[in-house]
């Protein structure tokens, strides 16, 4: 995962939040890695929006993939490890960031940067019947359900008259007259005069492209409850509304407050080499309080801050001098129209017109360039003189992580092929099942399974539950109850400090999910090596297994989980893009389904099951028929009911894959016939944590499936038959 990674990691650099300062200080240091830093990204969500463009976005001239920066596509490219959560506190003492449902993580250097917001909690009701402007994603799902609803005479109000109200009031009515609507915007502005950060000419153009586009403005007026059709004011007066917006001005997340660190107006104050009080702690953006020199919140003081923080964060990790950051006293700010016109403010001068927005959007679109192509993975070099078929191995797909790591079906039954038969009376069934069986003297069942998958992801506690649950899946597909669990662990080389707190991470990940399945994590074994393996020795109990032989002719067959995952890891690790898509968007829901045990589909389909198995390595085709071979009957799929990942079909489309996928094809050879397309591919997809795939009695499928749906397995789906023949498996579109 981590660039350098051949060098030995001594170092915990941890940057907290996404925003423009990270950002660029990522795509630097994946270009200058710090040879022993192991680097880490902290953020709630995959991806960061470039603010920038956000009233293109609400005025309908970007589309929401153009403004957001993946951040996962980015940590890929700085070796950076991405947790995927949201800090709620920092120890300075103890050097660790907090969060609400996971472990502390250690660092030796913290850089903040998570942005402010512009919502109103003290106000009744903003939290329920209004949005805010920042963050940014709940407000663009916000924006796009109310434009769905096409009002013929929507009425807006936007809290706050700023430069960032008026600019998304003109957004968000060139955006309504496009769909045919008569808008009414009223803007609610708490001083005496609206605009107060800009220059009188730049204010008065603004003011009157307001007036132009019939919006209205209230000064001296403040929200006192807001309700899903009104705003009241402190005065009494009520306006109507249908969609409410908060832009009144920035509030800093509120445990800044509690870290110790010197604040101002609860913003980390930071001195010219961006530390807080604290050396081992550094702030920038929005978040930042520049004690030296004071500025306003604006993005282009986070973007001129970024090389400096990426020399500072180096140079304290090195032990080598920290440089200054001085920023500009007044800077050009351009405002949006809302028409592609534009308004230009600095030192008081002011300009405007069409010309000037296509200058922003040059700006911009310049700004998201730096996030959109990274330079390819460099493949190894194969020397003059090397073995035959050296070249041809290393010139294929890099070899996943996951599942898309697993050797293929055909060499594993070759080396099945020659293990004696059972000797003991209590051991009833081993290879080809999905966990041995064994007969308990005092009467019952006992499964053995073990399973392990290289480091997919650097979020080593993640990675440690996904690979509990993927382990669990075997003993949950046969019906048993997980007992007990042994880890086995190689960590990549890292000093004894590191070694501890990744060690801690896993640990702790992984007991969550086994002691979640009323299992016992009871030790296990430790080693090192080049990457991240984490594997699991797991035993369960049951009265019952349900094997994979049992299938009839006439069962429907179920699956529990979407399909893709395989071709979503490889196209992340490939860093792929595609128009329209934003794969951090497909990695994150591809990894919250992953984390989703499969106990509550087992409780549901085990009592029913005549044949179940859960889907990995060799993806759905190669899982269903191991029942088909099993049971002695084929099968028929429907391809317009397997459902699949947000963007897998896309992904599969342009040629992404894992380099599992094509030995999983070749595997079947003559057994399948299917018709051609990413569809149809994804079928032989490598899951990792994949779905149950259940052959279960004709008449109770569509209880069963009402029953996973309650149970919060909203995809689950019958995607075909088992029918009369020899095995076999054929797929309709």
């Amino acid at each position: 995962m981590q660039a350098g990674a051949s060098f030995p990691q001594v170092q915990d650099i941890v940057l907290i939040g996404g925003g423009h300062a990270h950002a660029l200080v990522l795509r630097m240091w994946g270009m200058r890695p710090l040879p022993g830093a192991r680097l880490t990204l902290i953020n709630p969500g995959p991806v960061a929006p470039y603010t920038g463009m956000l009233p293109g976005l609400i005025a309908g001239h970007y589309r929401r993939d153009e403004i957001m920066i993946d951040l996962v596509r980015l940590a890929r490219f700085a070796g950076a490890a991405l947790i995927l959560d949201r800090a709620v506190g920092l120890d300075p003492a103890r050097r660790e960031v907090q969060f609400a449902d996971r472990p502390a993580f250690a660092y030796d250097i913290a850089s903040v940067d998570i942005g402010i917001g512009s919502d109103l909690p003290e106000i009744p009701g903003m939290a329920d019947h209004a949005v805010a402007a920042k963050p940014l994603g709940r407000y663009a799902e916000a924006w796009q359900a109310f434009l769905a609803r096409r009002l013929a005479a929507p009425q807006l109000v936007i809290v706050g008259a700023g430069v960032g109200g008026v600019e998304l009031a003109l957004a968000s009515a060139h955006r309504l007259r496009g769909q045919g609507a008569r808008p009414q915007i009223t803007l609610i502005e708490r001083a005496a005069a609206p605009l107060p950060h800009i220059g009188a000419k730049a204010r008065a153009r603004l003011l009157a492209k307001a007036e132009a586009a019939g919006i209205a403005i209230l000064c001296n007026a403040t929200p006192a409850a807001i309700a899903a059709d009104r705003v009241t004011l402190s005065d009494g007066r009520v306006l109507a509304s249908d969609f409410t917006l908060s832009v009144a001005g920035g509030r800093p997340q509120a445990w800044l407050a509690e870290t110790g660190l010197a604040v101002q107006d609860g913003f980390l104050t930071v001195g010219p080499t961006l530390q807080t009080l604290d050396p081992a702690v550094f702030a920038a953006g929005d978040c930042a309080h520049l004690a030296h020199a004071p500025r306003p919140k604006a993005g282009v003081f986070a973007v001129r801050a970024a090389p400096v923080l990426f020399h500072n964060l180096r140079a304290l990790a090195s032990g080598r001098a920290l440089r200054p950051y001085h920023p500009q006293r007044d800077y050009l700010k351009l405002v949006s129209t809302g028409d592609r016109g534009a308004v230009a403010d600095k030192f008081g001068l002011r300009a405007g017109g069409g010309w000037l927005w296509r200058v922003k959007d040059r700006i911009d679109r310049r700004f998201m360039a730096k996030f959109e192509d990274y330079p390819a993975m460099a493949r190894p070099v194969v020397p003059a003189e090397a073995a035959k078929g050296l070249e041809a191995l290393l010139q294929a797909r890099p070899l996943c992580a996951g599942c898309g790591a697993k050797l293929g079906a055909e060499a594993l039954q070759v080396a099945l092929a020659g293990l004696p038969a059972p000797q003991r009376p209590e051991v009833i069934a081993g290879p080809g099942d999905d966990a041995a069986v064994l007969r308990l003297a005092g009467g019952g069942l006992q499964v053995l399974t073990t399973d392990h998958l290289r480091g997919f992801t650097g979020d080593a506690h993640l990675m440690a539950r996904l690979t509990a649950v993927h382990a669990l899946g075997d003993i949950w597909a046969m019906g048993a109850a997980p007992q007990s669990a042994l880890a086995q662990v190689t960590l990549p080389r890292l000093a004894e400090p590191l070694q501890a707190r990744m060690l801690g991470q896993i640990m702790a990940g992984a007991s969550q999910v086994i002691r979640a399945a009323g299992a016992d994590l009871v030790g296990g074994h430790t080693t090192q090596g080049d990457e991240l393996v984490i594997g699991f020795s797991l035993t369960g109990l049951g009265d019952r297994v349900v094997t994979k032989a049992g299938a009839r002719p006439g069962d429907a067959v179920l699956l529990t989980k979407a399909l893709g995952s395989g071709t979503v890891l490889a196209a992340e690790m490939a860093r792929a893009g595609a128009p329209g898509l934003i794969l951090g968007e497909a990695y994150a829901a591809c990894l919250a389904q992953m984390a989703r045990p499969l106990a509550p589909a087992s409780a549901i389909l085990a009592p029913w099951a005549h044949a179940m198995t859960d889907v990995t390595g060799f993806g759905l085709a190669g899982h269903l028929m191991e029942i088909l071979r099993a049971s002695g009957v084929a099968a028929e799929i429907d391809l317009g009911e397997v459902p699949l990942l947000p963007g897998a079909e896309t992904l599969a489309a342009q040629g992404q894959g894992s380099s599992l996928a094509p030995t999983n094809r070749a595997a079947l050879g003559w057994a399948v016939d299917l018709p051609p397309g990413p569809r149809a591919d994804l079928l032989f997809d490598p899951q990792t944590c994949g779905g149950l795939l259940a052959c279960v009695p004709e008449d109770r499928a569509e209880a069963l499936l009402a029953a996973l749906h309650a149970a919060g397995d909203s995809v689950a789906a019958r995607i075909g038959t088992i029918t009369e023949g020899a095995p076999f498996l054929t797929a309709r579109r």
